[in-house]
Parts: structure tokens; sequence; C-alpha cells
């Protein structure tokens, strides 16, 4: 995997900081585009437990790796361990990218950014729908800023009344929109889903390795419904399963999780990355597993 790398001390470090962490094919996009472009680039995958977030960022910055890549279940807690936080990260609440600059650690947040350029590519049009979103974590915040501008109705179903309500109502304050907040349960999903355009799960319920599972019953789903799971490990969800043999539309998290790393990607090192390469080297990986 790091056979591009040139006999040199000043090798870059990227890292993913995540728990769990072996579900995901970042390292090995990330690797793949670093090597491409002839770049003197490692990026490393981390198990950082919750407690042990602060000492991460501290070693970040004294053994001056350059960036990181931030997944469940950090995207939130991040905020208070960065120096600078961009006008979007702030807005939405959650950080998946890092940069050091000399020591002074700056936030972004490129998951809005990719999902919307996934549905774009998909011709999933937003505007005027009705769109439940599964969750109320750092991706979900993320996605429901994106969108609910766009959106007529936008649902919040979460396990955690806080967490769900909280999000509902700061993005219903900041946008002069209601959003509505709903528990997760099953007989929400019966009464809710007729009247839904599009439902998003940014759950992990479905990832791998527990992938027979979904968030959702199936004969909750209906026809003219559309489904994107941002789940991209497996490729196919049993929600997605489930929501194609109900005739929904499906849209899985493999575009999202490419575009969110190329924008990244580009910020760490100012090259664009090589998307197709990238694409391909992940698809290749999960047809093998």
């Amino acid at each position: 995997m790091f056979n591009h790398l040139k006999n040199s001390t000043r090798t870059n470090i990227i890292c993913l900081f995540g728990h769990p962490i072996e579900h995901s094919m970042s390292s090995i996009m990330q690797n793949v585009a670093f090597k491409d472009l002839g770049l003197d680039y490692v990026y490393i995958a981390i198990d950082i437990a919750p407690n042990n977030l602060k000492q991460a960022f501290d070693v970040v910055r004294a053994l001056d790796i350059k960036g990181a890549n931030i997944t469940v279940p950090h995207k939130e807690t991040t905020l208070k361990f960065v120096d600078e936080i961009s006008p979007l990260a702030r807005r939405i609440g959650a950080i998946n990218t890092i940069k050091n600059e000399n020591g002074r650690l700056i936030g972004r947040n490129t998951d809005a950014s990719g999902a919307k350029k996934a549905l774009k590519e998909a011709n999933i049009d937003l505007i005027g729908k009705n769109v439940l979103i599964l969750g109320a974590g750092g991706a979900a915040r993320a996605l429901a800023h994106s969108f609910i501008k766009d959106t007529n109705d936008l649902v919040i179903v979460n396990r955690t009344s806080n967490r769900g309500k909280t999000l509902a109502s700061e993005l219903t304050k900041e946008y002069h929109k209601k959003v509505l907040y709903m528990k997760f349960e099953n007989k929400v999903f019966e009464e809710k889903l007729p009247s839904i355009d599009i439902l998003v799960n940014t759950t992990t319920i479905g990832m791998f390795p527990d992938i027979h599972i979904s968030p959702i019953p199936k004969n909750s789903l209906h026809e003219d419904l559309t489904v994107f799971d941002i789940i991209y490990n497996p490729l196919e969800t049993q929600l997605m399963k489930n929501a194609s043999e109900k005739g929904c539309r499906v849209l899985g998290g493999l575009n999202m999780l490419i575009y969110q790393g190329a924008l990244s990607f580009e910020w760490w090192t100012n090259k664009s990355p090589n998307i197709e390469l990238m694409k391909r080297t992940i698809l290749n990986e999960l047809v093998v597993k």
C-alpha cells in the first residue's frame, strides 16, 4: 500500500479517526490517489475511543500530522479540539476534515457538499420534496443543513430524543422553517413514510459487519419513495435491497464517500485526485470482500 512513499523523513501523514474503524475504505482510496499523483503522503486509519480524542489531536500537533478525516462518533466532539472552524462546519455543528497549518488545526465539513454532488449525479432532486432523515449525528447534521432550503418538509427521526429534538429545534430556529422530530419507532414509519418522498439513512444500521439488518421495516416502504443510504460498506445494504424489492429508487453512499474524500484531498494537497481511480479501487476491494 505504501510503496509510493519516497525514502524521506518528510512523508506527510494524514489520519482517519473513528470508533469503530474496520469498515472504512478511506485509506484505500486516499493512498491510491496519493500514489497516482506521486505525492509523498500516507493515509492511516486509527481507531480512537471517545475518551482518547483530545490526546489524539495533541499527537496531531506534536507529530506535525498534516491532516485528518473524522468519522463516527467524533464529528461533533471534534469541534472542541480544533483552533478554527469554517463557517459551514460551525453552522452544521460537525467536522469531518482537519488541516494542520503550523500547529493550528482548522476544521471543515465536506459531507454536505459530497452528498449534494452524489444526489445531483444520480438526478435526485430535493426541491419541493418531503425528506425524512434517520439519525441526528454528524452526518445527519451536515445533510439536514444542506437539504433544508430545498425541501418542502424535513423530518428528523432518531432513537435518542434529546439529540433529535435539538437538531430539529436548531434547524427550525436558523432557517425559520418548521422541522419535525419523531421518535425512531416502527409505528412512526408506518404513519409518516407514506407522505415522504426521500428517505435518508445516516445511521450505521446495516453497516459492515452487521449487513443483514435494516433500520426500516420492509412493509413500511412504498414504490414512490427514493432511498438514500449513506453507508457504502456493503455497497448494497439490507435497506437498499428491501427498497429495490418494493420498487423504490435507491442510492448508496459510495459516491458521497468519494466526493467528500476528494474535497478533503484537494484541501490537504492543493491537487485534484483521480476520482474514477478512487472509485474503481474501492469497488474492487468491496467486490473481493
